[in-house]
């Protein structure tokens, strides 16, 4: 671990670390440098990822690329059916000498790729929820810690909804960020064509040690908040609750589900880092504006009139900044 004479150095270094990380990232991505950023935020606040789009976007590449830049330990789980709690975090057996032994399952690792988390019933996809909040899991009543650091990044395709099963509210309440991958640009997609259709193999270099991770999480979280921007952040967040007294019109016409206190800790942490990634180091309310919409648009149920008027709860989130 490396010891930085004060915080002002860690922040530069901080700096140099991520402009390292996309460079090495864009060797295999092209285009979705925000999504790449939004990604990085999360994993650098201490929050999990839901990224949605549809098939063939790279979204499993993007998180690979990702952890393999990261020099982390990295699993894939494919959310299917017929998946079993037990798939994922691991199972007892009788060993050799008649005792129990656990046998740990794919969620211990530094980097869970819950691929297409939706196609899997709510008792598998709970198997995630302590593991998520408490980076730990229970198993024949025993407490197992997981991997520090530990985050899981979960893909959705929001297309094909036959066969699928909705992440009920205290499950995406659990993700940080929802993410929405679009197509990529023309540009973007030639080089995507001219790149990956040749015999050509990328090196990618390792950026960061685990070690160096959790003390840029530790840096993170001492970044100074001022006040205002802390009031900012919380009554946004109050403002989405249509029953509340600071929710606006639109919000009591469209919205019947607002955010909960942990959107507000999210908010605070994004903006955070957010800054951070920008060289400032405190963050200002245009950081909190620039991840709001991630933060929300998972955390706000929008009811029939909103459907009916056609609007997305983007539009509303912008409406409401």
């Amino acid at each position: 671990m490396t010891t930085y004479a004060n915080d002002v150095e860690a922040v530069k270094a901080f700096n140099t670390k991520y402009n390292q990380l996309t460079t090495e990232i864009g060797k295999v991505i092209y285009g979705q440098e925000h999504i790449v950023k939004d990604v990085i935020i999360s994993i650098f606040s201490g929050g999990h990822c839901l990224l949605v789009g549809v098939p063939g976007l790279a979204k499993t590449l993007l998180v690979n690329t990702i952890a393999q830049t990261l020099g982390l330990k990295f699993n894939r789980i494919q959310f299917t059916p017929d998946l079993m709690p037990s798939d994922i975090i691991g199972s007892e057996i009788l060993d050799e000498n008649r005792s129990f032994k656990f046998i740990q399952g794919p969620i211990f690792s530094n980097v869970i790729l819950a691929d297409e988390i939706n196609r899997t019933p709510p008792k598998t996809q709970a198997a995630l929820l302590e593991a998520m909040q408490e980076k730990q899991i229970t198993a024949g009543g025993k407490l197992y810690k997981l991997d520090n650091p530990f985050f899981v990044i979960a893909t959705q395709n929001p297309i094909e909804q036959e066969g699928t099963y909705p992440l009920p509210e205290a499950q995406l309440d659990r993700f940080m960020f929802s993410l929405y991958l679009d197509y990529p640009t023309l540009q973007d997609e030639l080089k995507i064509a001219k790149n990956t259709t040749q015999n050509t193999t990328v090196e990618l270099q390792h950026v960061l040690t685990s070690a160096e991770i959790i003390e840029f999480q530790e840096l993170v979280r001492r970044v100074p908040v001022t006040d205002n921007v802390l009031e900012y952040a919380v009554t946004l967040v109050n403002k989405t609750r249509p029953n509340g007294d600071l929710a606006p019109t639109f919000i009591k016409d469209y919205i019947s589900w607002g955010a909960g206190p942990r959107a507000s800790q999210y908010l605070i942490l994004g903006a955070k880092c957010h800054a951070v990634l920008n060289g400032k180091y405190s963050p200002d309310i245009e950081d909190v504006k620039a991840v709001a919409i991630n933060v929300l648009r998972h955390r706000m149920v929008k009811n029939y009139k909103a459907e009916a008027d056609g609007l997305s709860i983007e539009s509303i989130v912008k409406q409401l900044l």
